[in-house]
């Protein structure tokens, strides 16, 4: 007893000891302060008399259970109780059981942590969550709607959809009878609520009233405890809404109206969310003063007569905006001048209202195939400017301008009797890159143009590195094309071991291509490509039915076959016919599908929850499992983590790497295994390079890792014969 006593003294979690009685054999000095006793005060105590009295017979039938067959229970796996304090107080816990045998006696180690605070942090994670998510799209919203209308009718709407809120209004002053008039809502019950309320009293006269009149914000955590505006709290009492919270709306820095946003629960509202949401109302205003000044612009002075398009000016205008959410996203923007070809031969031929009409269709084209004509605008005869606020990568900008114009000489234009095709030159300029002001842009892409018009390039970036990347993609995109029919593509495997046993547990397959002219291309060079070209769909069909093929021919000769785990790109989840993929790849075989786990990234999950949930499950019935790979690199709220159908987590290799680096990163990953523990995940350390790194993470619980200490991926041969052969399975 001595060994586990020296261990409980010096161990950071509270731990007690129980005998098959459920007596209480030994408890550190942690434990005994968590339910509020003097150190050794528990010793002898019933284990029972630290749980409320509703529980101990549920407790005792479930502790005499444990006993009778014993099992081993990874630490960290817990499962939640209520503990019952000294004083008589209640709070949750989480208990972790392995049994401990000595001397032909056996006892159950338990480990127990409070997770009052963690409950505590979860719900402030998805109150936060909601307000940035609804913060995104209002934002959204607000660059793109340029109607006062609809700017009102939509942010009610995400208010509700994207802020998870159960009811919104907006209420703005009639000039002429100080009276709130509701001019957009959303919720359920949205409309009966204001009816009803507005018959009883005015709206002025409530939290909106008062918000306005005042100038100043007024939150409602709780309406029992408030005096003010009591009609409203007792009227959306009977609806379910507890709390609320009215902003004040300002135009030209005078308020003009409020946004009124209600929630179920009493306290929806802490410091930090006030903040992002008052900072959510001033960009509301900022958009209702910006729409309310374009109204009052002159529409010859912004807009081009004959084509309804915006103007230079406007155009400079727009791209200033858009610069902003560039700036303030860290995005990428584009700027497209277009130079239609020989259109001064159709005008001069045929005559100036011919030409006019052949302009108008260009411009209705041009509106169809970018989507929205506030991006669009005519600078002059046949010169068009074309912005797009957020680019993904510098190849998407070449990729959509070489589908446009195709687009552009495919569509036959009509001009009295005769059909006319068009082509054009384009030049391009991109932010950061080429200028951080509207103006500079322009005047780039000006100078790409007649670059593009005094050479046979269709179009021509304004940094002539830029224009020579891209052809070298293209050349790329098709050697890769090639080398998927020329079966250039192999798959190398990389193990993972067992970190308390040392055994092969699985590992993990990664494409690589043996190109015939250069060797192996490093990853990083092509696997960008194939996602980009979309080629990801059939390299990542090939790679799942490959990784499969592998594990049952290992199988087949009597080789201690391991799960491979696929990594999924995220071209491959969105895709709707993902599911089918997998369905087809693993057959009606059984081995096949217990053969398979796919890592997807944390960033990818996050994007659409939802819809990931859905997938993952349908792929989880079929027998495969899913690990979430690259954790610690994204956001994941909590709440949905929990939510997810995951068997592993592996920890990203930056946290492994800052492991012996200093304190912070073995806290971290200290934390990441025991909130995977708590979900009842498996954890996979990547990138383990080192022997101190794979000491501090089985010291720390870590179930598997694999990196190079272990080993470096290994073309399929050489990974058999050295970790599957009869040698290494004995």
């Amino acid at each position: 007893m001595d060994g586990i006593a020296n261990f409980f003294s010096v161990v950071p979690n509270p731990m007690v000891l129980v005998n098959t009685q459920g007596i209480v054999v030994l408890a550190n000095e942690r434990v005994c302060n968590l339910f509020g006793y003097d150190e050794g005060a528990l010793t002898g105590k019933a284990v029972a008399d630290l749980i409320p009295e509703r529980f101990r017979e549920s407790h005792l039938k479930l502790l005499t259970t444990y006993f009778q067959a014993p099992h081993v229970r990874e630490m960290g796996i817990g499962m939640e109780l209520t503990g019952l304090h000294k004083d008589g107080s209640e709070f949750p816990v989480e208990v972790s059981l392995n049994p401990y045998g000595e001397k032909d006696a056996v006892y159950t180690l338990a480990s127990v942590r409070a997770i009052k605070e963690r409950r505590a942090t979860e719900i402030r994670i998805r109150h936060l969550n909601r307000i940035l998510a609804m913060q995104s799209r209002m934002h959204a919203l607000i660059v793109r709607v340029h109607d006062r209308e609809e700017l009102f009718r939509e942010a009610c709407r995400i208010a509700v959809e994207a802020g998870a809120f159960t009811m919104a209004w907006i209420g703005l002053v009639d000039p002429e009878t100080s009276q709130i008039q509701v001019v957009a809502s959303h919720g359920a019950r949205a409309k009966e609520y204001l009816t009803d309320i507005e018959a009883e009293v005015p709206l002025s006269a409530g939290p909106a009233g008062t918000a306005i009149t005042e100038n100043r914000p007024v939150w409602i955590q709780n309406p029992e405890d408030q005096e003010l505006d009591t009609p409203w709290h007792r009227h959306g009492k009977g609806f379910g809404w507890s709390s609320m919270a009215t902003l004040p709306l300002h135009r030209a820095g005078v308020p003009i109206g409020a946004l009124v946003l209600y929630a179920g629960e009493i306290g929806a509202f802490d410091e930090e969310e006030e903040r992002q949401l008052m900072e959510l109302a001033a960009n509301l205003s900022f958009a209702i003063d910006h729409i309310e000044k374009e109204r009052k612009l002159n529409y010859l002075a912004y807009y081009d007569v004959l084509t309804g398009l915006a103007n230079r000016t406007l155009f400079l205008n727009r791209v200033t905006h858009y610069l902003r959410s560039a700036v303030s996203g860290r995005k990428k923007l584009a700027v497209f001048l277009i130079d239609l070809d020989r259109f001064k031969n159709i005008n001069d031929s045929l005559g100036q209202l011919a030409g006019d009409k052949l302009l108008r269709q260009v411009a209705k084209w041009l509106t169809r195939e970018v989507g929205d004509a506030n991006l669009l605008a005519r600078l002059d005869a046949d010169h068009f400017a074309v912005v797009i606020p957020e680019i993904g990568q510098e190849d998407d900008v070449a990729l959509l301008v070489e589908g446009w114009m195709k687009a552009l000489r495919d569509h036959p234009f009509g001009v009295k009797t005769a059909t006319f095709r068009i082509s054009g030159k384009v030049g391009i300029s991109m932010y950061p890159e080429d200028g951080s002001n509207a103006d500079t842009l322009f005047k780039h892409a000006e100078v790409a143009l007649k670059q593009a018009k005094a050479s046979r390039n269709r179009y021509l970036f304004h940094t002539p590195k830029m224009t020579e990347m891209m052809a070298g993609k293209f050349v790329l995109e098709n050697q890769l094309r090639q080398a998927l029919d020329k079966h250039e593509f192999m798959l190398h495997y990389q193990p993972k071991m067992n970190m308390a046993s040392g055994k092969l547990t699985g590992a993990e397959a990664l494409i690589r291509w043996n190109d015939p002219r250069t060797g192996l291309v490093p990853p990083g060079r092509f696997t960008p490509m194939l996602e980009e070209t979309g080629l990801i769909y059939e390299v990542g069909r090939w790679a799942l039915g490959q990784a499969i093929e592998d594990y049952l021919r290992w199988r087949r000769s009597g080789l201690p076959a391991v799960r491979i785990a696929v990594n999924v790109s995220p071209l491959q989840l969105r895709n709707r016919h993902f599911i089918g993929d997998i369905e087809r790849a693993i057959g009606s075989d059984r081995d096949a599908a217990a053969s398979l786990e796919l890592e997807i990234t944390e960033g990818l999950i996050m994007e659409d929850v939802d819809y990931s949930i859905a997938t993952l499950r349908a792929i989880r019935a079929m027998g495969v499992s899913i690990a979430i790979d690259d954790f610690g690199t994204g956001f994941s709220s909590l709440s949905y983590l929990s939510k997810l159908p995951l068997d592993t987590l592996k920890i990203d290799r930056t946290f492994v790497s800052d492991l012996t680096e200093a304190p912070e990163g073995l806290a971290q990953v200290s934390t990441i295994i025991n909130l995977a523990h708590s979900l009842n995940l498996k954890v996979v350390a990547e990138g383990v390079e080192t022997a101190e790194q794979a000491r501090l993470l089985k010291m720390l619980g870590c179930n598997e890792m694999q990196g190079f200490y272990l080993s470096k991926p290994l073309p399929g041969n050489l990974f058999e014969s050295r970790y599957l052969s009869p040698y290494h399975a004995g």
